[in-house]
């Protein structure tokens, strides 16, 4: 599960990155900024709601901060 969380984190942020990229290179000419920036909301959130189900699934328990 822990790498699963991580590949999708890392397409995050290479989302985040191409919306980056297409805002220097286009100057607003396109939308192709508004699509790499609504797809990493889309994964964000269903990163999260993955995340949700397997916590109430029980396939992944909260650990709390060590002291």
């Amino acid at each position: 599960m822990k790498i699963f969380v991580a590949i999708a984190f890392a397409l995050i942020l290479a989302s985040l990155g191409s919306a980056l990229f297409f805002l220097m290179r286009d100057k607003g000419k396109s939308n192709r900024t508004v699509q790499a920036l609504a797809m990493r909301v889309g994964l964000s959130i269903t990163l999260f709601l993955i995340v949700l189900g397997m916590y109430k699934l029980g396939w992944i328990q909260p650990k709390g901060l060590p002291y």
